[in-house]
């Protein structure tokens, strides 16, 4: 049965404890702050831990890293001498993430999920409700205009508004009017469409979904016939539509979550208080009632 917004989690707290029922989230908001913390520990205090920005910066003035949406606008912008550190920095990061689940970014660095993340409390809190419904694969043509822009201008013309960079800027050198960009997508998120940036629109999450579509780390659901239908998953996932193929699978199919929507965030984890879900990696066994057997040995049986 599903639980009220204002329930979620609740049942998870009473049986496995505060601390891990928001262990995962916890996690993610040690590791944003942090990943900031580093970022402005140079311009701040002198110490230069990551020096650049948050689209293309180096690790301890030795490890380069590019945001891919940052690479792909350089080359369609006609950017053919860019520098071999960027492209070093786009295949360490485009690596990393393939390894780790390419929308870990959204959850686990983008600045802008504090933002995106209040919006959703505050909608939920207040049972706000709207009625504008677009299709996430919006954001993928949204990536492909951001290209396009960048190859008929010449220009990294996305860079000037890209929430994520406007906000960093802001948090160093005084956010301006970059406020009301940020301002903006809180207001679009509370009032017009939940998850409305960062789950329809946001190019850089449709970048980091297509690496994530191989990655090796996965979000699962093992223990999928303990569920109990409580639904609270679905409640706090920022992209619902990744778990259904998972939990809702029929005998012998996977319970890995194999989207590159999914944003690696744990909080199907924290909510559910019948463990049905963990991390994992995506490859094991393939799921059957009351046993695990690999595809080679399904093909031999068969």
């Amino acid at each position: 049965m599903a639980t009220p917004d204002r329930d979620v989690g609740k049942d998870a707290v009473v049986q496995k404890g505060w601390i891990a029922a928001y262990k995962w989230l916890a996690l993610r908001r040690f590791s944003q702050i942090a990943i900031l913390a580093m970022f402005m520990s140079g311009p701040w205090f002198g110490i230069w831990i990551l020096k650049g920005n948050i689209a293309s910066s180096s690790l301890l003035d030795t490890i380069p890293m590019t945001d891919p949406l940052l690479f792909l606008q350089m080359l369609a912008a006609g950017f053919f001498g860019i520098a071999s550190t960027a492209v070093i920095g786009a295949a360490v990061i485009a690596v990393f993430f393939l390894i780790v689940g390419g929308r870990v970014y959204c959850s686990w660095v983008c600045p802008m999920n504090f933002v995106t993340d209040a919006a959703y409390w505050v909608r939920r809190r207040f049972a706000i409700k709207s009625n504008t419904h677009i299709s996430r694969n919006i954001r993928y043509w949204v990536l492909a205009m951001v290209l396009i822009v960048a190859a008929l201008t010449g220009t990294l013309a996305y860079e000037l508004v890209n929430p994520v960079s406007v906000l960093y800027r802001g948090l160093i050198f005084g956010m301006g009017a970059g406020w009301a960009v940020v301002l903006g997508i809180f207001l679009f998120d509370l009032f017009v469409l939940q998850r409305g940036w960062c789950g329809h629109i946001c190019p850089m999450g449709a970048a980091y979904a297509l690496i994530g579509r191989g990655s090796l780390i996965r979000a699962r659901a093992d223990r999928r016939e303990a569920c109990d239908n409580c639904m609270e998953c679905f409640a706090v996932c920022p992209e619902p539509h990744v778990i259904s193929p998972a939990l809702r699978g029929k005998d012998g199919t996977s319970t890995v979550i194999y989207s590159g929507d999914c944003t690696n965030c744990g909080r199907c984890i924290d909510v559910c208080p019948e463990d049905v879900f963990s991390f994992g990696l995506r490859f094991p066994a393939v799921r059957r009632p009351q046993e695990w057997i690999t595809p080679a040995e399904g093909k031999a049986g068969s």
